[in-house]
């Protein structure tokens, strides 16, 4: 049925308040399969909390985060009709180890797509350091909610995505996932069911539970620092992607990257492209 658009657009998301500890920042590269080797000082550098611990760039993409707010019958939105579509991230400043963080999110867009059809959310959210109110990074949303179409609103604008890459990739990186992955990746915020629930994900269509798009997303961050910058983290600036179909957990992610920042995603187990359109720009 048609989303209660008047109840989303006032739904009052939550401005979160975290205290991000070295345990975390280690706990979030184990949760995207980082250390899965655990003699490899590259990825050991990213979970070894006792020693100069690495960030992911991608944990700025549950740092702050509200939640599963959309599962809040206040929303307006049928939760199990709720689906990521694409991600943005961009860095401003060095992400914290440790210390105190302000993540404020809102919705910045909301397109009907027509009667029996989708809608589009799109969200962004702001990550600040707390005691210097320095900008650290900004995430762009959309949302995709499945039957959400014909509440009366605008068909647009639709936020466009980078082009396709063409030719064949230069880097070509398989990194596997574990069945339970998705189970310790919701310890990072995100505990919509359907990452989680058999009856819930089967519900929705699923024939069991599938990943996150932001674990997936951390599964590919992984092989682009591997295959482009030798781990070198700090590097990557901004990321973007397309999520084109689920990844269960367990399957492994083959990410396909070119040499100008372009990449893509598949399933090996089911020859499935789960992510398109992707793009990282690195700084020299």
């Amino acid at each position: 049925m048609p989303i209660d658009a008047e109840k989303l657009l006032k739904f009052p998301i939550p401005v979160v308040r975290q205290t991000l500890t070295r345990q975390q920042t280690a706990f979030y590269a184990l949760s995207v399969g980082i250390g899965q080797d655990p003699l490899d000082k590259e990825q050991l550098a990213f979970v070894d909390y006792s020693g100069a611990l690495k960030v992911m760039p991608s944990m700025a993409l549950v740092l702050g985060q509200p939640g599963f707010w959309l599962g809040d019958p206040e929303s307006g939105v049928d939760p199990t009709c709720v689906l990521h579509g694409e991600e943005q991230l961009t860095i401003h400043s060095p992400l914290p180890i440790e210390g105190d963080i302000i993540g404020s999110s809102k919705i910045v867009g909301l397109v009907d797509k027509g009667p029996g059809r989708g809608a589009l959310l799109y969200t962004q959210k702001d990550v600040s350091d707390e005691r210097s109110g320095r900008l650290l990074a900004t995430t762009l949303r959309t949302t995709f909610i499945r039957k959400g179409g014909g509440f009366g609103g605008a068909s647009g604008p639709v936020k466009e995505s980078p082009a396709p890459p063409t030719g064949e990739p230069e880097f070509t990186v398989d990194l596997k996932t574990r069945p339970e992955q998705a189970l310790y990746y919701r310890m990072n915020g995100d505990a919509n069911p359907l990452h989680a629930a058999p009856a819930v994900a089967k519900a929705a269509g699923f024939e069991r539970p599938i990943l996150h798009g932001l674990c997936t997303s951390g599964v590919i961050c992984h092989a682009l620092i591997q295959s482009l910058v030798n781990y070198d983290a700090q590097r990557v600036n901004s990321l973007s992607m397309r999520f084109s179909a689920p990844t269960y957990p367990g399957e492994t992610i083959r990410t396909e990257v070119w040499n100008d920042g372009s990449f893509q995603a598949r399933v090996i187990e089911r020859d499935v492209v789960v992510v398109s359109n992707g793009r990282v720009i690195l700084t020299k």
